[in-house]
């Protein structure tokens, strides 16, 4: 039986936080280092063109973090 990349995610969505991390760290150590390394370019890539293009707005890093810390302050 053969189990497709959407049946297998849906499955994997449904195990805990904690879990899913784990099999996501697995996952991630499976692929050679050259792999992580071209996937990460090209997402980097991406998100730069997005950038340029106008269709992404940077947001400045303490405005970031400053975000961060109200949500973790409203928890």
């Amino acid at each position: 039986m053969t189990i497709s990349v959407d049946e297998l995610a849906t499955k994997a969505m449904s195990l805990s936080g904690e879990a899913r991390a784990l099999l996501a760290e697995k996952l991630v150590e499976s692929l050679d280092q050259e792999s992580v390394r071209d996937i990460w370019l090209t997402e980097a890539k991406r998100r730069r063109d997005e950038v340029r293009s106008g269709q992404v707005k940077p947001i400045p890093g303490n405005d970031v973090m400053e975000s961060v810390r109200k949500l973790l302050d409203d928890k």
